[in-house]
């Protein structure tokens, strides 16, 4: 019976392993409704960027407003006149006449599309644009809405120094001026000042339109004054208000636009946009200075701004592991000067770290093996009387120091590792573009020619006969048998850099594995004696 049960905690261990792994596909993979807002034609522009204006809320601070006016009819007809046209060498941007990016350009090759053109992570239609102002008084929000702003320059070149342009809005009894710094890493400095007080909010502006996926984070984030991050997924929005905010971002797997401010800390009402999708608007006062930031989630260049910026990097529920296992990937690769060596070179790490747990496991696996036959003598011995089968089990497994249990709970904890691992691959974009050798020439895409994959499953199918097993469910065995065939198929659309890390984790295992099983080939007989 207990020889069932250590063979049954092995197939225990093979089917956590399984679910945690399909239950993150199901999670991740499982496709979810995804607007893209380049399908929206124009006649649904005014619709949709009214439904995304906050709506009267009960229950809030009294400071919050109840209700922020909507857009004016007339505003999707103002994106095709631009009055600030922004190059730098990294990025290039468009300002129309009411003072809102309404284009933004990434410059640099490795974010080029398949067919050579520039990404775009701000469009027009994206609904709601970045440092788009909104207010409470519905009357003057028409008169801003109809009204254009005029700028002090209508070309700037960003270079190693920061350029400067001043947008002015003269409504009746109200001027707006927006005093812009823009520098080369995609960041920039507000300072927006009211002639005379008025309850206003302005937003970070949807989540760039590229970089989105079914099985990745995209959505809003908050980094709250206490340090704890808020999180709301696409489709998950609610009407609510933060105070105390750091930073408030939309952002997808690769790309963010921020609005943020550590010196002190903004009010963000978050309003469901369309499909429930989270809107995000930053509450102003007569002299607001903010900074913000539209780009990719470089952990280097958000570093270099604040580091708490960082933060904008989301790796869901293991962050507190895939952060620091970032770091230290990013510093392999400050030596390396290669993404895919720096995986190779991170796996053997990760795999050193926890080889004491491995070992230990893989030792109990064997010595469960070797005492099999011991343990069938027992079962025959008292076939009736399990309360006298399972004290003499007892018994073996402590004179031996063998544990059923020894080769399950070491490798379930691995599992966050491997899962933080598995985060950080999936979502860093500095692997985008990046090749490693030979045919490998982006590892934040699928591997071209299914190589990796198939020596992954190869890899994992020898590691499997490797490790020592005595089945008595035939059922279960088969399923092992075609757990690496499964796995197989599902890497073969997962990014060449995580695959990558699976085979080389995989080949230290069977390295470790045959250590093993040539130590107890060696000395079976002081085992059992």
């Amino acid at each position: 019976m207990l020889d069932k049960l250590s063979n049954q905690n092995r197939i225990i261990l093979a089917s956590v392993l399984s679910f945690a792994f399909f239950a993150t596909y199901d999670y991740f993979f499982i496709p979810k409704k995804v607007v893209n807002p380049n399908e929206q034609n124009s006649s649904k522009i005014e619709k949709s960027v009214a439904s995304q204006a906050p709506k009267a809320t009960e229950g809030l601070n009294s400071k919050v407003p109840s209700k922020i006016a909507k857009t004016s009819k007339n505003s999707e007809k103002t994106t095709d006149k631009i009055i600030v046209r922004v190059k730098s060498k990294n990025y290039d941007l468009e300002i129309d006449r009411l003072g809102r990016v309404v284009k933004f350009y990434l410059n640099e090759k490795k974010y080029r599309t398949k067919d050579g053109d520039r990404l775009q992570l701000v469009d027009s239609k994206s609904g709601f644009l970045p440092l788009e102002m909104r207010f409470s008084n519905e009357a003057i929000n028409t008169e801003a809405f109809a009204t254009s702003y005029t700028a002090s320059t209508s070309q700037l070149q960003v270079s190693s120094q920061p350029a400067k342009v001043v947008l002015t809005q003269s409504l009746p009894d109200l001027t707006i001026t927006k005093n812009l710094t823009f520098y080369e890493d995609g960041h920039y400095d507000l300072n927006v000042k009211l002639s005379k007080k008025e309850e206003y909010f302005i937003t970070p502006g949807a989540h760039p339109s590229l970089g989105k996926n079914s099985y990745t984070f995209h959505g809003a984030l908050l980094k709250k004054s206490d340090g704890s991050m808020e999180i709301i997924d696409d489709g998950d929005a609610e009407q609510k208000t933060f105070q105390g905010v750091g930073f408030a971002a939309n952002a997808d797997k690769y790309y963010a636009t921020v609005l943020y401010n550590f010196n002190q800390k903004m009010t963000v009402v978050e309003s469901p946009a369309k499909d429930q999708n989270p809107a995000l608007y930053v509450k102003g006062k007569q002299n607001l200075r903010l900074g913000g930031y539209i780009g990719p989630k470089e952990f280097v260049i958000l570093k270099k701004i604040n580091p708490e910026l960082t933060d904008v990097i989301e790796y869901g529920f293991f962050t507190f592991i895939s952060k620091p296992l970032f770091v230290l990937l990013s510093y392999i690769y400050s030596f390396l000067g290669n993404w895919g060596w720096s995986i190779v070179a991170l796996t053997l790490l990760v795999r050193l770290v926890l080889f004491p747990l491995t070992y230990k496991g893989m030792v109990s696996m064997n010595k469960m093996k070797v005492l099999a036959p011991k343990m069938k003598e027992l079962q025959a011995k008292y076939k009736g009387d399990k309360q006298k089968l399972n004290a003499h089990m007892m018994e073996l497994y402590k004179k031996h120091g063998a544990n059923p249990m020894g080769g399950c709970l070491p490798m379930l904890l691995q599992i966050p590792v491997f899962y933080g691992v598995y985060r950080v691959l999936q979502n860093t974009v500095e692997l985008k573009g990046a090749p490693w050798m030979l045919w490998i020439h982006d590892l934040a895409v699928m591997d071209p020619y299914f190589v990796l994959p198939i020596l992954m499953g190869a890899s994992m199918f020898l590691q499997q006969r490797l490790a020592p097993n005595n089945f008595t469910d035939k059922t279960q065995e088969k399923i092992m048998k075609f757990l690496p065939l499964i796995f197989t198929f599902f890497f073969v659309t997962f990014p060449a850099g995580l695959t990558l890390y699976w085979f080389v984790s995989n080949l230290f295992s069977i390295l470790q594995q045959l250590y093993v099983n040539k130590l107890f080939a060696k000395t079976p007989a002081k085992v059992v004696s």
